[in-house]
């Protein structure tokens, strides 16, 4: 490549950086290059979407990193897969489109991260968006990713859980997007049209045309090079070479809650001592990069079906090859879902203010890598406790970027994870055990009808959750000590230098991040225009009163 210099240099072709390769190259004064480790995205595995388990799991599309061992997960070590492939994490994910609770983003503002609240935030959520159905002032209508709702229900099984969530007194939500996240109801999803809907689909490609935008895959990014304490451009290896690309404007970090911390202490950026620690030259003493990372962890309640309606049914290698035909010449069928078609949202305990459980229901029961969990039909529902208060850290061990950082979460650190899920074994028994499954619900797989107790239950868990894959936190915004870029994405202290992804959150919300890390990066891109903020939106939020949870919570319809 000449030395030619860009406007802006953008680090990772993930969820925020094809977002952001497109905001900025519509203005055709910006010249933008967009550098990303991975390759193509063209894989049928990868657009699929039943095929979700397969690239989750390949190094090709995959930085397949491990956590250090979890202490309080019987020392256990976790895996932690990143997008290394166009699209990032969003060509890899289980396309699983919930945005959050408004309350987690009201939480963002609380923490110091200013206008990031929800009603900042709902307009940049509309704006990214077309929604499949009927448009309101909660959904979007003309933006690039496609939100649908698969197959729409056909399976028996997922209405079944959803009745079940009414009859154990919970709500019944038809949008857990819109006014009211709480509740059962449908699941959405990332699909269009049959395809998964990545962001390299729905934003860069359509932005590869523009002469303004240079993309460059299978180029690992050494570090960001500075001048004191001003960008100036960023170094990369790409086939054995060694490149120093200048930027004008500024460098946007875009790699992801892994590595984007990762990137910034190659550069010098980062906590004195852990540089020091990794032989890196400190550059800027910021103690937070790497600090405050978080995750949610899930694990799978499973039962036999006593009906052959199940997924389990489709696993053999002719029902497999139908379903792939079938999708490769129509782009429907099992081919065109994750799945994941109706879920729950609800809380933990009758003092929560907003929901801090998630449900994703599948109708079969098999694990992430697609093997089937036994002989025979059965379903699951994913359960896991979404607003931990354990944190844990990234760091890197030394200045060789093709060394992988040291990750620990600390999962579990707190009592009060521990005790969410206490609760999720415990509620998720009393819904599954309502008279609207009686019909399907066989014997319980996993967890076992003998784990019951505290101690039973703990020891559950440390052996048996996994990540789902919803690493964040760690280059949190705001103005703490720990916060390392300000409400505007810009790095504290270094000229010429954003950070645009999950990475930058303060806290996690209660979802899935695929939608919140896009929102993230719509908003960003007009930060960094320049141009005027989208309007806050004054659409309402539903939050049911503590007492109907606590009513809910002290009266369970059916004993277990």
């Amino acid at each position: 490549m000449k030395s030619e210099k860009f406007d802006y240099i953008i680090v990772g072709a993930g969820s925020a950086g094809c977002v952001l390769a497109n905001r900025l190259s519509e203005d055709s004064n910006n010249r933008v290059l967009l550098l990303e480790t991975g390759g193509s995205d063209k894989s049928i595995f990868i657009q699929m979407p039943t095929a979700l388990s397969i690239p989750m799991n390949t190094k090709k599309y995959a930085w397949q990193f491990e956590t250090q061992p979890e202490p309080f997960l019987d020392e256990r070590r976790m895996h932690c897969p990143r997008g290394k492939v166009l699209g990032g994490s969003s060509s890899i994910n289980g396309m699983v489109y919930v945005r959050g609770h408004a309350r987690d983003f009201d939480e963002w503002q609380q923490s110091g991260a200013q206008n990031w609240d929800y009603a900042h935030c709902l307009p940049y959520f509309k704006k990214a968006e077309t929604w499949a159905f009927d448009g309101n002032e909660y959904r979007g209508k003309s933006g690039p990713l496609g939100v649908n709702n698969g197959n729409e229900m056909k399976n028996p099984l997922y209405q079944a859980f959803v009745d079940a969530g009414v009859e154990a007194g919970y709500f019944a939500t038809d949008d857990y997007n819109a006014a009211a996240q709480e509740g059962f109801g449908p699941m959405h999803m990332t699909v269009k049209n049959g395809v998964r809907c990545s962001t390299a689909n729905a934003y860069l490609r359509p932005a590869m045309a523009r002469s303004n935008l240079t993309v460059i895959t299978h180029a690992l990014v050494h570090k960001v090079l500075l001048d004191g304490k001003k960008t100036v451009g960023v170094r990369y290896e790409r086939k054995g070479q060694v490149f120093d690309v200048s930027v004008e404007k500024e460098v946007i970090l875009s790699a992801g809650p892994v590595g984007s911390p990762h990137l910034l202490q190659l550069s010098g950026i980062g906590a004195k001592k852990d540089l020091e620690d990794a032989g890196i030259e400190v550059q800027h003493d910021l103690p937070g990069v790497g600090q405050n990372l978080q995750d949610h962890l899930e694990f799978y309640f499973q039962f036999k079906c006593k009906k052959p309606i199940s997924l389990n049914g489709q696993l053999g290698l002719w029902n497999k090859f139908l379903i792939g035909s079938r999708w490769f010449f129509t782009k429907k069928g099992l081919g065109a879902t994750n799945h994941f078609e109706s879920c729950g949202f609800i809380r933990s305990k009758a003092n929560v203010e907003w929901p801090d459980l998630q449900y994703h229901f599948l109708p079969a029961a098999m694990r992430y890598d697609g093997k089937e969990a036994f002989a025979g039909h059965g379903f699951q529902v994913h359960i896991g406790h979404n607003k931990p208060k354990s944190r844990g850290s990234i760091k890197a061990i030394s200045n060789d970027p093709k060394a992988h950082p040291q990750i620990r979460f600390n999962y579990l650190e707190h009592e009060e994870d521990r005790e969410g899920f206490r609760a999720c074994v415990r509620l998720t028994r009393e819904i599954i055990n309502q008279s609207a499954l009686d019909e399907y619900r066989g014997e319980e797989i996993q967890p076992g009808i003998n784990v019951q107790s505290d101690e039973e239950i703990d020891a559950f868990v440390r052996q048996f959750v996994e990540s789902a894959y919803h690493p964040s936190c760690s280059c949190k915004m705001g103005t703490d000590e720990l916060a390392v870029v300000d409400s505007e994405t810009r790095v504290h202290g270094i000229e010429g230098l954003r950070v645009v992804d999950s990475s930058i959150f303060p806290t996690i919300p209660n979802g899935n991040l695929n939608a919140p890390t896009i929102m993230v990066a719509e908003r960003a891109a007009d930060l960094i225009r320049g141009r005027e903020i989208l309007a806050p939106s004054q659409a309402a939020v539903k939050i049911a009163p503590n007492w109907q949870q606590q009513q809910r919570a002290n009266e369970p319809k059916r004993k277990i």
